[in-house]
């Protein structure tokens, strides 16, 4: 069984290519992704491209300028809001993009990082582009990643060599000495802090059993909507609070606690017990057919903006995070 240290081989993947493009200006960024996209498509290659925001309009543009009506073959999302939640981009936007086109290669790109990630995202992102190696083992799948080398700081083009069996840069290609996706696996399996909560009532709900489930989903709700979580978003928490819960019952011998407050504009709903996660990817598989084994997980990353987990002997702490509008 594998554990949170021990993902993946360090030895790249024959048929699984998984480059970092690291680029300086729209330039390079254009000269290196425009022939991927085009040469993709001359060969009858599906291909998609998951970049945030201004990106994908400065992509969009220039693609339509080169393929004109044939643009409309490339899948185009905006990464900002598709991948908002890193623990999602695998099951969600990589995976279903892949899963449907069987046959052939194909070609993603996919940007998770970007300059303006906060620091409570960015070791989520980072253990994200860790595991498509493992999620993407033996799949016949490009799945090119660009890095803005004149935005992003030292710790994420570090990262990025590890992440990644290749480096692609504006006048070379080659194989990443440093590839160890494990390690950034591990580094980021950190403890969480401990709540910055200053409210005088106590934020937390023990759960001991399922006839507590429901009365959690109650305590979750209320202790939001105090926290001005509107509607949807409140029915959201709820499902949250209730998958993380009954999650933690079913796959643990003991109670779990359930902790609801808000912090840095965001509502933290956080579930913590004495289990161990030893499957990393769990929450990141798109279910197998029949199957509901890491169902609740999927959901919660679904639903959330940001889910920071750490998990050890001592016991795990899933914590999900909703924007506070």
């Amino acid at each position: 069984m594998n554990s949170l240290n021990d993902t993946t081989s360090t030895e790249p993947d024959p048929l699984f290519i998984h480059p970092a493009l690291f680029y300086r200006s729209d330039a390079e960024y254009l000269a290196a992704l425009v022939p991927f996209v085009t040469d993709g498509v001359d060969l009858g290659q599906p291909v998609a491209v998951a970049v945030p925001g201004e990106r994908l309009t400065l992509l969009r543009d220039a693609l339509d300028d080169v393929m004109g009506d044939a643009a409309r073959h490339v899948t185009m999302l905006d990464m900002a809001e598709e991948g908002r939640n890193p623990g999602r981009i695998i099951a969600r936007v990589l995976r279903r993009f892949a899963d449907a086109r069987t046959g052939t290669h194909v070609r993603i790109i996919g940007e998770p990082i970007w300059a303006s990630r906060s620091g409570v995202e960015y070791p989520a992102c980072a253990q994200h582009e860790a595991l498509i190696n493992a999620a993407f083992t033996g799949r016949d799948v490009t799945i090119l990643c660009p890095y803005d080398t004149s935005a992003l700081d030292d710790t994420a083009i570090a990262d990025a060599r590890q992440t990644h069996p290749v480096v692609w840069e504006a006048d070379r290609r080659y194989t990443s000495d440093q590839y160890a996706p494990d390690r950034v696996v591990a580094r980021y399996n950190a403890p969480l802090p401990d709540s910055a909560e200053t409210d005088t009532t106590d934020h937390s709900f023990p759960v001991n059993r399922p006839a507590d489930v429901s009365p959690a989903r109650r305590f979750a709700a209320d202790r939001a909507s105090r926290f001005g979580l509107a509607e949807p978003r409140l029915a959201d928490l709820e499902l949250i609070a209730g998958e993380l819960v009954t999650n933690s019952l079913r796959h643990t011998s003991g109670p779990c606690r359930l902790g609801v407050w808000a912090e840095d504009g965001h509502l933290v709903c956080e579930v913590r017990d004495g289990g161990t996660l030893t499957d990393p990817l769990a929450g990141r598989r798109p279910p197998e057919p029949g199957g509901t084994s890491g169902l609740g997980l999927l959901l919660v990353n679904d639903l959330a903006d940001l889910v920071r987990v750490h998990t050890g002997a001592d016991g795990t702490t899933v914590r999900a995070l909703l924007r506070l509008r």
